[in-house]
């Protein structure tokens, strides 16, 4: 496989360094390929939050643009809709310049307030004979009196084929700007929420083997001591 130099490599990952992260990682790879997921919660309901994903030119970052201004992007939000940007022609004093144009993904699938899929190759991805999946899913979050207090949004971008890139790096180059987009258009719908106090609530895994399990132990000891031995139970090897 042809690989870029390891500066080029790292040149790729810097900018993804400096994005804003949601709850998100590279949760799959491999030789030809890497999953990136990321989960936000917005206090906007679905049709705000759907309204706000199909308008990437004001949340989507400058930065990660051809044209480095994200006013120039565009989406069409049915299928074969393209997610697109217009490059400003450019003209000086001799010459006139004549207006480009890149098409980022193409919309396969669009159904509001639940989900936006696209397919296609993301920034230094277009080089390569690569194919990439976005699908960002959409649930509204519900309060404790049934009415609806927010939307979840969860990003998942897949790409697989051959490419000139080493993984490791190039998947956690596009997890951070997966992660800086996820961020940006939470912050255009007010901000992410703030995540609940872990100890507010017991999870599955500590109501199994946490504080409860730990309490268990502790009384098994006590009766350990009183009788000069440990209690052997059947079945409860480790």
């Amino acid at each position: 496989m042809i690989r870029f130099t390891r500066p080029a490599a790292l040149m790729l990952v810097a900018p993804a360094l400096l994005a804003a992260p949601a709850q998100g990682e590279v949760v799959e790879s491999s030789d030809t390929h890497f999953v990136s997921r990321h989960a936000v919660e917005v206090a906007a309901p679905p049709k705000d939050a759907w309204l706000a994903l199909i308008a990437p030119a004001d949340w989507w970052n400058d930065s990660h643009t051809w044209s480095a201004d994200a006013s120039n992007l565009s989406l069409t939000p049915q299928a074969g809709g393209c997610f697109c940007e217009i490059m400003p022609a450019e003209d000086d004093d001799d010459s006139f310049g004549l207006e480009g144009s890149a098409q980022h993904m193409v919309v396969v699938q669009a159904v509001p307030r639940k989900v936006l899929r696209m397919r296609g190759a993301l920034g230094p991805l277009q080089s390569e004979p690569v194919d990439g999946v976005l699908t960002i899913t959409m649930q509204p979050i519900e309060g404790d009196e049934g009415d609806i207090t927010g939307t979840r949004f969860v990003w998942e971008y897949v790409v697989g084929g051959t490419m000139r890139f080493e993984i490791p790096a190039i998947s956690q180059a596009v997890d951070g700007v997966i992660g800086q987009q996820a961020m940006g258009l939470a912050e255009a719908l007010g901000g992410a929420m703030a995540e609940e106090d872990e100890e507010a609530g017991a999870s599955d895994f500590d109501a199994a083997f946490g504080p409860d399990a730990e309490e268990g132990d502790s009384a098994a000891d006590e009766d350990a001591d009183e009788d000069g031995e440990t209690p052997f139970e059947p079945g409860e090897g480790r």
